[in-house]
């Protein structure tokens, strides 16, 4: 929806900006397997910083969701897991994004920039249609023994997940997460600054879900609709509960929603 003339448009000079300096940037084939990557290393770094301090500082191994469970993960095994999630996108998810961008129709870019207000509503509706969509999908991976095996089982190697966790998974499942992002601001239609703003968020939110830490300030503790990262920890630990990636609602409504403090209690 078009904004009316009279309203001030405070992201306009952003959009204009954005289109008159990185067009080439943003109709680029490798643009969204680049950009899920990235913002997903980048967003990882906190967490780095922090197992690094938990070496060594019993206070940041507090805030660890199961404390009792071990030191953090070490730097090699943090390495380990970036060459593999780079070379799953070097080799599969960029090539595959590229080939569907191809055949895709050219992006049109609007004119105007969302207001604000729509920004955040069509930012928050995509976080729906990604949760609902990724909750059937992995229930479907759980519940089918061959796509288990053949997909999902890979990620499922941390029993305990860490940050960059979060994308060491097989290449199916890894293009499978980007499509299901993509066609979560498709089927929405929402303004591409608000996409851009969406699949920061997604990232952000996948990458505190398997961070392994229960911090006082994470979006879970301000957002009680959000499971967060002891709520995923559930599900790496126990496999059959928690299938939604953000929200709780439809694992509540189906039954399969495990409370943190139950799944704490068993580790016990």
């Amino acid at each position: 929806m078009l904004n009316p003339p009279s309203e001030p448009l405070v992201l306009q000079g952003l959009w204009e900006a954005v289109q008159a300096g990185q067009r080439e940037v943003l109709l680029s084939p490798y643009l969204p397997a680049s950009y899920a990557f990235l913002t997903h290393v980048l967003l990882c770094t906190p967490f780095l910083a922090l197992d690094a301090l938990g070496s060594v500082c019993q206070r940041v191994r507090s805030w660890r969701v199961s404390a009792g469970s071990g030191p953090p993960p070490s730097l090699r095994r943090w390495g380990e897991c970036f060459l593999r999630v780079l070379s799953r996108y070097l080799s599969s998810v960029l090539p595959a994004t590229a080939l569907l961008h191809a055949l895709c129709s050219p992006a049109v870019f609007p004119l105007l920039a969302p207001s604000c207000w729509e920004l955040c509503v069509e930012v928050f509706a995509c976080l729906l249609v990604f949760d609902t969509l990724f909750f059937i999908c992995h229930v479907v991976m759980h519940r089918v023994p061959w796509l288990y095996r053949r997909i999902h089982r890979h990620h499922h190697r941390h029993h305990l997940p860490f940050a960059l966790a979060a994308q060491d998974s097989s290449s199916l499942e890894l293009l499978s997460l980007l499509l299901l992002a993509l066609s979560s601001s498709w089927l929405v239609g929402c303004h591409p600054l608000s996409e851009a703003v969406f699949h920061l968020l997604n990232s952000w939110l996948a990458v505190e879900d398997h961070c392994g830490y229960d911090l006082p300030w994470a979006l879970h503790r301000l957002l009680p609709c959000l499971g967060g990262a002891p709520c995923h920890q559930a599900h790496h630990a126990l496999h059959n509960v928690n299938y939604a990636p953000y929200f709780t609602h439809w694992d509540l409504l189906f039954g399969t929603y495990c409370a943190p403090e139950r799944y704490l209690r068993k580790e016990r």
